[in-house]
């Protein structure tokens, strides 16, 4: 299985366009060790030639046009994917696929409830309609494993997750099963298995369970500590607010990896305020001492 990270950072990259903190200024200027990154969205391929798009980023075009892994030589005109997979409906995950639209039908797998937001209160699909059109195929949460013929070789299981649906959700304060999942990928010759969750809220004993089948972890990055937003003045939720689970502190995503040493562990979906970018932080020296490796754009991972 290839994997191939399109982009690492969480919503609104980094640095983030109107972001002036230390880390977004510093990037700018080059006067801190860290690399720019586009919003979080990753291509699975069994073959290296037939892609799947798993979430569409706003940043979708400068993404593909610099991913080389997609590019075969081939028609005038060639979309670089099969089809497109949604983990939520989140607008860094989903509205990239307005920048699709010139492409061929979009086959995009999705949720029940991820469908019915993306029609109704930020209605994506509706609008691709008018301009290349859109095959949607139901994604059960919890259910049996399934296939995509188009991204022949790959099994994916949808696995339900606590986090919150988007603000323009119409059941945003009423959690539904496929608000947000996380994916399991597993290549069917060679074994490999994959676990991703960029966005996790909270863990429970079936996720837990499952992760530890991985051959790697690719899981959600977002914040450093719980308060990381209204410590430095750039917000007002926590991450737990936010549907994410913090690396440092008890119960958090290191503690919990420490448990997973048979797997590749790799996190994903990093917030602009996050230190671990900066590669010469403490916090950045922590995760290498514990195994855990931070995502970067064009990162590949061969399973």
């Amino acid at each position: 299985m290839h994997v191939h990270v399109l982009g690492a950072a969480a919503g609104g990259g980094f640095p983030q366009w109107n972001c002036n903190c230390p880390q977004c200024d510093g990037v700018r200027r080059g006067t801190i060790r860290a690399t720019p990154r586009t919003q979080s969205s990753i291509a699975i391929s069994a073959n290296g030639d037939d892609w799947l798009l798993v979430n569409a980023s706003p940043d979708v075009r400068q993404q593909l046009n610099r991913a080389s892994p997609l590019r075969t030589p081939g028609e005038a005109r060639r979309t670089p994917f099969r089809a497109a997979l949604l983990i939520d409906s989140q607008i860094d995950h989903s509205a990239g696929l307005l920048i699709l639209r010139e492409g061929e039908p979009l086959d995009v797998y999705c949720t029940e409830p991820a469908f019915e937001d993306l029609t109704t209160g930020f209605p994506v699909l509706r609008m691709l309609d008018h301009y290349c059109g859109v095959r949607r195929h139901a994604v059960q949460p919890g259910g049996e494993p399934f296939t995509i013929p188009r991204v022949p070789g790959l099994s994916f299981t949808a696995l339900p997750i606590r986090s919150k649906a988007p603000p323009y959700s119409p059941h945003r304060e009423d959690p539904h099963p496929g608000d947000n999942i996380a994916l399991w990928v597993e290549d069917t010759a060679t074994g490999g298995r994959l676990f991703y969750a960029p966005g996790l809220g909270a863990m429970d004993d079936a996720l837990k369970a499952r992760m530890r089948g991985a051959d790697c972890l690719l899981v959600d990055g977002t914040f450093w500590t719980e308060t990381e937003m209204i410590d430095q003045g750039l917000g007002q939720k926590p991450a737990a607010a936010m549907g994410h689970l913090p690396q440092s502190g008890e119960g958090g995503m290191m503690e919990l990896l420490n448990n997973y040493n048979n797997a590749r562990k790799v996190l994903i979906h990093i917030n602009n305020s996050n230190p671990i970018l900066r590669e010469d932080s403490d916090q950045r020296a922590q995760l290498d001492a514990a195994g855990i490796e931070v995502a970067y754009d064009g990162m590949d991972i061969h399973l």
